[in-house]
């Protein structure tokens, strides 16, 4: 999940590849973790919108987009919930701490691009 977290969460496929079935794999991960995979997911996608925020100029869209969310709202809301502030509050109380904000385009590059919404994908 580390390595694709800005592609769809994918239970089943993801407990097959641990050998579980998907309640079970759903089960022991919240055991572990203490929290469900989709849970986890949004984690870390707010954590990498934050970044983005702090370093990149790009619009609360384009990261919502690059981290895997295809609902603004949606998006917001999490971000929101977990930060405590809107994406456009976090950003403006966060910019200039640490790196330069890194032009949109290199940004992009970085991070893969925008999903291929052609390529049958859910987003």
């Amino acid at each position: 999940m580390d390595r694709d977290w800005a592609g769809p969460l994918d239970l089943d496929a993801v407990a097959a590849h641990a050998g579980y079935s998907r309640f079970h794999f759903v089960r022991a991960f919240k055991t572990v973790y203490g929290e469900t995979p989709g849970q986890y997911l949004s984690r870390r996608r707010i954590e990498r919108a934050e970044e983005l925020l702090r370093s990149a100029d790009l619009s609360v869209t384009e990261i919502c987009s690059l981290v895997g969310f295809s609902s603004l709202g949606t998006f917001s809301a999490r971000f929101k919930k977990q930060t405590g502030l809107t994406p456009s509050a976090y950003r403006t109380q966060h910019v200039g701490r640490g790196a330069a904000l890194i032009p949109g385009c290199y940004a992009l590059l970085w991070a893969g691009g925008f999903p291929n919404r052609n390529s049958g994908e859910a987003g």
